[in-house]
């Protein structure tokens, strides 16, 4: 008698002299999420790693809490170069993946920063007029490295980032850089407007990216010392460092969206220093 089984179709391959054999599908593998080395929860790895002279980006600290060892190692911190930040304690507990963060979580940096005195010092080592990125706060960890790894193909010689309301060198920016994170040199100042003066002083010419820029890119000279201002992701450059900058520059655009990625920004700008130096010496 023929089986009649409504539930199986033509798409059902059930051999049926041996049975049903087939063992039921294991469920996928959760994603095992990648340990962040530059993460470091807790008193004792935050003292370890300032004893050790490590790089330490920010402090998240317990906001309001009056215990004097925490207060102490924040000034360490801070006496060190790190940006303090206080948060409530819940947001603290959402960030920590330890659960035992002691009412601090700092973030080291994944490379060492070089100094703007350093960028410009490779510069001369090359023999070549500076070309430099500045990044004014930006927030996307991808857009930094991103930029890092267009201005190390490029052949620039230097980034230029702010030490507050900025991304640093995370361990999602050294790996956005694909590698540039050890080449390129990345200098973090206090100040983004007196970095400005002091490359002004030293002879660099300072452009800012906007799309409201007097020129556009191929009509500015840059084949001397030059830097490239690139603004914040959501609003551009700040109205002081805009103001600061010797020229505002425009790359021409013909599609019905007026703006470009910062990253994307910086790349074409990059390569336009690129063509328009490798012509000079053609």
């Amino acid at each position: 008698m023929k089986e009649n089984n409504p539930r199986r179709g033509p798409g059902d391959r059930r051999d049926r002299r041996f049975g049903d054999r087939r063992e039921p599908r294991a469920a996928a593998p959760a994603p095992v999420e990648e340990e962040d080395e530059t993460r470091l929860e807790g008193r004792n790895a935050l003292t370890e790693a300032l004893r050790a002279g490590r790089t330490i980006d920010k402090v998240f600290i317990a906001d309001g809490d009056t215990d004097k060892g925490l207060q102490r190692l924040a000034a360490m911190a801070k006496e060190a170069g790190a940006v303090i930040v206080p948060v409530d304690r819940r947001k603290l507990d959402l960030m920590s993946t330890t659960h035992a963060h002691q009412g601090v979580i700092a973030q080291a940096a994944a490379h060492e920063y070089a100094t703007v005195d350093d960028i410009l010092q490779e510069a001369a080592n090359r023999g070549e007029a500076p070309l430099i990125v500045i990044c004014d706060e930006l927030s996307d960890p991808h857009n930094l490295g991103a930029i890092m790894r267009s201005a190390e193909c490029a052949g620039a010689h230097g980034v230029i980032i702010p030490k507050r309301r900025s991304v640093g060198l995370t361990a999602t920016v050294a790996k956005a850089s694909a590698g540039a994170v050890e080449y390129m040199k990345v200098a973090r100042v206090a100040n983004i407007n007196n970095a400005i003066h002091e490359l002004k002083e030293k002879g660099v010419w300072v452009f800012g990216a906007a799309g409201e820029g007097s020129q556009p890119m191929y009509r500015a000279d840059l084949t001397g010392p030059a830097a490239i201002v690139i603004g914040n992701e959501g609003d551009g450059m700040s109205q002081l460092v805009r103001k600061n900058c010797d020229m505002l520059i425009h790359i021409p655009m013909s599609g019905k969206i007026s703006s470009l990625n910062a990253s994307a920004a910086a790349s074409i700008l990059l390569y336009e220093a690129v063509r328009q130096r490798l012509n000079m010496g053609a």
